[in-house]
């Protein structure tokens, strides 16, 4: 019976290197009782903060200090945490410094409303009595922009409190589905029981018994189904505060203030999703050619993951995936290769899955530590595709820091896909350049086509979902666990017409922890779909166009120093229209025709 090892039994190279950022959790304490002192420093500012140019750097500065050291010490908690989600120890340390760190937004709040009571005119007499202000132009620029959306110092101060409690659903649905759900063991066609996890779900999707899929697939949403009210109570309240929320800072809709906050055009989602949904014939195609692959009379949810090469694909091993993703960037650039390289020497990778670990994967670490990635790695080709995705963010943050000072060092997400599904597209261009065995091509075709399936086509019909179920709160309709699976099942039957849509996969909305982020699942399309742009760019003609590289390169060293539209136009990217994501739809045509041929 397979089974997932405990923490303790993973070789310490495989596990990231928290210790560099406090070498005992001492260390962690004497930081957390500082960060309280200096919290109250700040707040004797309140008043006082546009009371001349001097005051105004000196208080900014106390106030990126102060942060950056409860963004270590927030870090390391959660990553602690993350390590198992059961250790109570370090639940209680990231709650406490989640609650630092409200402390601190709160304590804080008085100074964006402040900087809101300057005219621009007001401000640029400052810039000429204290030039070290420069630093802090575009963070001025965009306060003042928020000006008609962010309210008194007191609501300001109330809302900041408020944080923990309107955040707190995702936290309970993430212990729910970190901690406390158990899913059913089903034995494979050898009789040996196999745990179904988070983790793995979608990897037992890729077996090629598909009875064993079945059962896998039912089991899984059979005990989604029997936590179906407190999910949906949960998503409910979720999607309760943000609107309530958006109506605190002056917005028609909790969309509009999503998209505010980074700057981005409503008109640049329903581009996204208009765009997408005029293409869904190619969705569909895809799908149809999966049907035929497979064999099958129907296609139904729980095929939709199988390879289209028809049987599993080849094992790599997570150092093979490293050497791989190492070459794949080279067009990036020696200096970005070789700091890669140095990142994987240096422990940024928590690589394998243990009992009690939260699921999937991100990029973590603060401005004052080395990147940290957590993975999942299930020695497949997917896990490498995902190695090489969490990547694109830690060098993002690497390069960002190099160049930004903190203020600008937080990029949106918007941009922040982009790196991230670039290293994916370059990982693709280098397989396929290199790698002659056809059957080890088939699963790179299936794995970009998989990729952008899930990512363009997947993400979109989940950006339709929040959307539509924020404007159902909105209209004043109740978010029934019923009405959210009949909005669901209807969106998957749009998107995936030759399949068939059962009654367990309505429920899928229920396994998507990001819905507790609104209106962040769109920025994996626009990303995906400016990074195949940007790829095609440097390397579409099949050499590498220094020139592009650069620009890449400087796109990703200016963090949020300009606002997301104009930091994509550095790279050769203008997402004001349809012309990236029409692009990378054409791509993923080309490259599902590349397949159907091999097959």
């Amino acid at each position: 019976m397979s089974s997932v090892p405990d923490r303790s039994d993973i070789d310490e190279g495989y596990k990231w290197d928290l210790e560099s950022i406090y070498a005992t959790d001492d260390e962690w304490e004497a930081a957390y009782d500082a960060a309280g002192d200096r919290i109250e420093d700040l707040a004797a500012y309140e008043g006082q903060a546009t009371d001349d140019a001097e005051t105004l750097l000196e208080v900014l500065e106390r106030r990126d200090q102060l942060m950056r050291e409860i963004s270590k010490i927030a870090s390391y908690a959660r990553m602690r945490s993350d390590e198992d989600t059961t250790d109570q120890e370090y639940q209680a340390l990231s709650a406490r410094a989640q609650s630092l760190a409200a402390d601190a937004q709160s304590a804080a709040s008085f100074l964006e409303p402040e900087i809101q009571s300057l005219t621009r005119e007001e401000f640029e007499a400052m810039l000429e009595d204290e030039p070290a202000l420069e630093t802090y132009g575009h963070y001025v620029d965009d306060v003042l922009r928020m000006k008609p959306h962010t309210r008194s110092a007191e609501v300001e101060a109330l809302l900041a409190d408020l944080s923990e409690v309107t955040g707190a659903t995702g936290e309970v649905y993430n212990m729910l589905s970190n901690a406390d759900m158990t899913f059913p063991t089903v034995e494979d066609a050898d009789g040996e029981g196999v745990e179904i996890t988070q983790s793995n779900f979608v990897n037992l999707l890729k077996r090629p018994d598909r009875d064993f899929r079945n059962r896998v697939y039912e089991a899984y949403f059979d005990e989604w189904e029997s936590m179906r009210n407190t999910v949906a109570t949960a998503y409910k309240n979720s999607v309760k505060a943000d609107v309530k929320l958006a109506q605190a800072r002056n917005y028609d809709t909790a969309r509009e203030a999503a998209l505010d906050g980074p700057n981005v055009p409503v008109e640049v989602y329903d581009t996204l999703v208009d765009t997408v949904n005029d293409n869904l014939d190619t969705l569909h195609q895809y799908a149809e050619l999966k049907r035929e692959a497979l064999d099958v009379d129907e296609l139904r949810m729980w095929d939709l993951y199988m390879p289209l090469a028809g049987d599993e694909g080849p094992d790599i091993s997570y150092d093979e995936a490293v050497d791989h993703v190492v070459e794949a960037v080279a067009p990036l650039g020696e200096e970005y290769q070789s700091r890669v390289a140095e990142g994987f020497d240096s422990r940024w990778v928590d690589v394998y899955e243990n009992t009690g670990k939260r699921s999937g994967a991100y990029s973590g670490g603060t401005y004052d530590t080395q990147p940290f990635i957590l993975m999942n790695y299930q020695d497949d080709v997917s896990s490498m595709y995902t190695l090489a995705h969490e990547l694109g963010h830690s060098m993002h943050s690497e390069l960002t820091t190099d160049e930004q000072p903190y203020i600008y060092s937080n990029y949106e997400i918007f941009v922040a896909e982009v790196a991230s599904t670039v290293n994916e597209a370059l990982l693709t261009h280098h397989l396929l350049e290199t790698v002659d065995d056809d059957l080890f091509r088939k699963h790179v075709l299936n794995e970009f086509l998989e990729r952008v399936r899930s990512t363009l086509f997947r993400q979109t019909l989940f950006a339709e979902f929040e959307h539509r179920a924020h404007e159902l709160e909105e209209g004043g309709e109740a978010l029934t666990a019923d009405r959210l699976d009949e909005l669901y099942r209807g969106l998957k039957a749009d998107y995936y017409e030759p399949a068939v849509i059962d009654d367990r996969i309505a429920r899928e909305w229920m396994r998507i922890p990001h819905f507790y982020r609104a209106f962040y699942v769109y920025q994996y399309s626009t990303g995906i779909a400016a990074a195949l742009a940007i790829v095609d760019d440097i390397v579409g003609d099949g050499t590498v166009d220094a020139d592009a590289a650069a620009d890449y390169r400087t796109f990703l060293r200016q963090g949020s120093r300009e606002y997301p539209l104009e930091l994509l136009r550095i790279a050769g990217v203008d997402m004001s229209t349809s012309d990236p994501i029409d692009r990378a739809l054409s791509t993923y045509g080309d490259r599902l025709d590349e397949l159907e041929t091999l097959l």
